[in-house]
């Protein structure tokens, strides 16, 4: 059955709230929120900010919280009020995010207070009028909530010092916006609903416009493609990527949402012992994750003892799923890892696997509406099984970078195809792959090679928990392939890595340097960053 079509975000939320109201909505530190409870604390937010924020429809709210309930409840109130998000990163240093709230020209910023000492630093130099300061512990029932934030602060001392003397607290905001009634504000599909900034690997991060339909019509494309998800109303999902992070707002904040899903929230995916513990109590329907946490996830024994039995669907994305991690989760938890692509620019999700014909070790077919083709340098078609630049075009791709004309000519076509700098291959079955992205692509001796590759055979050996790969100068062959590994208890010699490599590559792609490293630098989600490697 096809996904029903939403003309905007706020008229997808509000039917949500209707048909669900008496379903659990959202569950952190094990405390439950109804739909009915979000649709009403979202309501009062919105109508704080429509009383008494100054701020008007269009204007940007930057919102920096891990997943916690505030965040659906700032977002939902603030799309309610017609504001433009601009998800911000909790993580990011003072010049991150001095970059992201002067670029966007937010008004307002909802911040953490364990973050809030770094938007202090830099706020006077922004645009930002209007700051709503919460503990972590907030919208938790009392004595729950004194507790909880009384031990962050200190006994935990997670919360710097900061001076922050006219920022609100956002208990004060509900409080505020429960006193006057709330006037929905329209919005059509055009209008801007996202600035979603892009990672910034190739410098300043730049904001990529969303709109209503973009992501109206993605969320309907990945529901499309997953046929065995969100069927029964109610079903549990772990929420373990970052809501900030496009795939998990999609996915995550309108997806499940719209299906009447229970999402259990994770605040901090790398505290293993602590997200074990937040889904335990559950039968989970949906994980979705970067390898790095399917990896880190399946060393955990508490995790292998979880009961799978409701599991439907794993989706991989952000990064590739190496092999070796797939044929493990498979193993331990009878479901497949659906691998999928997509970009911030294109809502993100453009390829993926359909849930009931996964082809591992591929991202799988378009989603419904989304044109796909492999190009060469000047643009041309290339035929099945050569690799080449992927393009995309749809309904889901955005209009362009944030006041940056020139950058998005750089990206789309003026027949609205966008580059995506990813290399890929489009097999005869019509499934696709992706071979790496176009800037860390190696070349050896004029031979092409892709780090992806490199990593997915090293990290199936057994004694090899990671891999990431480089090119670095050489004065024989132009560039030579670096390895980075992690290894398990047991030590693994250089020599036995590059015979390895030997029986499963050609000689140019054998790395020439191997750097053994306790750990690999990654990015909020888990990706591993490889531009730090580089840079280090």
């Amino acid at each position: 059955m096809d996904s029903k079509r939403y003309a905007t975000v706020s008229e997808l939320l509000l039917d949500a709230f209707s048909q669900h109201a008496h379903l659990p909505a959202f569950t952190c530190f094990g405390h439950t929120v109804t739909y009915a409870e979000i649709d009403a604390l979202s309501e009062r937010f919105a109508s704080y900010l429509q009383h008494h924020s100054g701020l008007k429809p269009g204007d940007r709210i930057a919102i920096q919280l891990p997943n916690i309930l505030q965040y659906p409840v700032v977002l939902y109130g603030a799309i309610r009020a017609g504001l433009v998000v601009v998800n911000t990163n909790p993580l990011y240093t003072p010049r991150e995010l001095l970059h992201q709230l002067k670029d966007s020209g937010a008004k307002m910023l909802v911040v953490l207070a364990n973050v809030a000492d770094r938007a202090a630093e830099i706020l006077p130099q922004t645009q930002v009028e209007k700051v709503i300061l919460t503990e972590i512990g907030d919208l938790l029932p009392t004595p729950k909530r004194q507790l909880i934030n009384f031990a962050v602060k200190y006994v935990k001392k997670m919360v710097p010092e900061f001076s922050l003397p006219d920022a609100l607290s956002m208990r004060d905001t509900l409080k505020l916006g429960a006193g006057q009634p709330f006037t929905p504000v329209p919005v059509t599909g055009d209008d801007l609903l996202v600035l979603q900034y892009t990672g910034g690997t190739t410098g300043l991060a730049k904001g990529a416009m969303l709109s209503h339909a973009n992501l109206c019509a993605n969320v309907r494309q990945i529901l499309n493609h997953m046929t065995k998800l969100f069927k029964t109303e109610s079903q549990v999902v772990a929420v373990a990527l970052p809501l900030y992070h496009v795939f998990a707002f999609n996915i995550h904040g309108l997806c499940a949402v719209s299906r009447g899903a229970h999402n259990i929230l994770i605040p901090n995916p790398r505290d293993l012992p602590a997200f074990v513990k937040a889904i335990k109590p559950y039968k989970i329907s949906l994980y979705v994750a970067v390898n790095t946490l399917f990896n880190a996830l399946l060393r955990h024994e508490e995790f292998r003892k979880l009961d799978f039995s409701e599991l439907k669907t794993s989706a991989g994305g952000g990064m590739a799923v190496t092999a070796d991690v797939a044929r493990q989760w498979l193993e331990l938890t009878g479901c497949a890892i659906c691998e999928g692509y997509g970009l911030t620019e294109t809502s993100p999700v453009v390829v993926t696997n359909p849930d009931n014909a996964i082809q591992v070790g591929t991202i799988g077919t378009p989603v419904i509406d989304t044109e796909a083709k492999v190009v060469n340098e000047q643009g041309e078609a290339l035929p099945d099984g050569e690799p080449g630049e992927l393009w995309v075009r749809g309904p889901q791709v955005m209009s362009g970078y944030w006041q940056k004309p020139e950058a998005t000519a750089e990206v789309l076509t003026s027949d609205g195809w966008f580059k995506t700098g990813d290399i890929a291959i489009r097999r005869a079955d019509g499934y696709y792959k992706i071979v790496d992205r176009k800037k860390d692509m190696i070349l050896v001796s004029g031979f092409n090679v892709y780090p992806n590759e490199i990593e997915d055979v090293v990290t199936q050996h057994p004694d090899i928990i990671e891999a990431a790969v480089i090119g670095v100068p050489s004065q024989e062959t132009g560039e030579a392939v670096k390895l980075f590994v992690v290894t398990g208890a047991k030590q693994v010699s250089q020599e036995e890595i590059i015979a390895f490599c030997r029986q499963r590559l050609t000689a140019y792609k054998i790395p020439r340097i191997i750097e053994y490293r306790d750990s690999l630098p990654k990015s909020n989600v888990g990706k591993i960053l490889r531009r730090e490697l580089r840079d280090s």
